[in-house]
This record gives C-alpha cells, structure tokens and sequence, in this order.
C-alpha cells in the first residue's frame, strides 16, 4: 500500500492540481521550513458564509511539501473555515498515506501551517502548536 502512495505524492508533485497564485484573494500566507528550505504560500477566497471558494499554493521543496500543499488545498476546497480550523496533524498523515521521520513530518505539515497561519493571521514567527 506505502507503494500506491508514494506514487500518488511523486505525481502530487510533478503534477499539482491546485498550483498557482490567487489575486485578489481573501487571505494569503507564506513560510518556510529554515532546516530544509521548503517554502509553501497559501491563498484562499472564501464566500460570505465563510466556505472556501478557491484555493492554490505556490513555493517550491521536497515532494512531501509539495503534495501536502496540494492534497490539502484539494480537501479544503468547499469546507468552511471553522472545519479547516479543526485539521491537524492526522488529517495530513492520512492524505499523505506513508509513514513519516520527525525530518519528513515537518516538511508536510508546513502547508497547514501555513493555511492555519492565514486563517488566523499570525506572523510566522508564532507557534501553531495546535498542529500536534
């Protein structure tokens, strides 16, 4: 099975489905992972009951960031931000479907870092513990 999902992160990240950048767009967000170098942006549009629209992530990394970014944009788009806000840690490791060292595991959760860092409109300095 850790196979099936490999091959669905490598095309995630030769083929992302929801790359690019959002202008206008209702918020947006970007960081970085320092160790590795992985740098993710997030934009969003959301409608007036608060239900995400449209989303696309830009930056560049590893495969895992990359199709994290784009596995999480997919599974956002039609939520509203109040069940976005509840994602954590899980919710990646299932979309990704592999195993993951401690190195690794920052490198996919830095997209929802950054979403929930746009969502709440904290500085990139701030600790989005709830992630864990």
């Amino acid at each position: 099975m850790d196979d099936l999902y490999r091959e669905i992160i490598i095309e995630r990240f030769k083929n992302p489905g929801f790359r690019g950048e959002l202008e206008p767009n209702d918020f947006s967000f970007e960081d970085e992972n320092p160790v590795c170098g992985d740098h993710i942006r997030i934009d969003v549009r959301t409608d007036d009951k608060g239900i995400i629209t449209e989303a696309l992530f830009s930056g560049e990394g590893c495969a895992i960031s990359q199709a994290s970014a784009d596995l999480l944009i997919e599974s956002i788009i039609g939520k509203s931000i109040d069940d976005v806000k509840q994602l954590n840690k899980q919710d990646i490791l299932d979309l990704l479907g592999i195993e993951l060292g401690v190195v690794r595991l920052k490198c996919a959760l830095l997209p929802l870092k950054v979403l929930k860092a746009g969502i709440y409109g904290v500085g990139k300095e701030t600790d989005l513990s709830d992630l864990e």
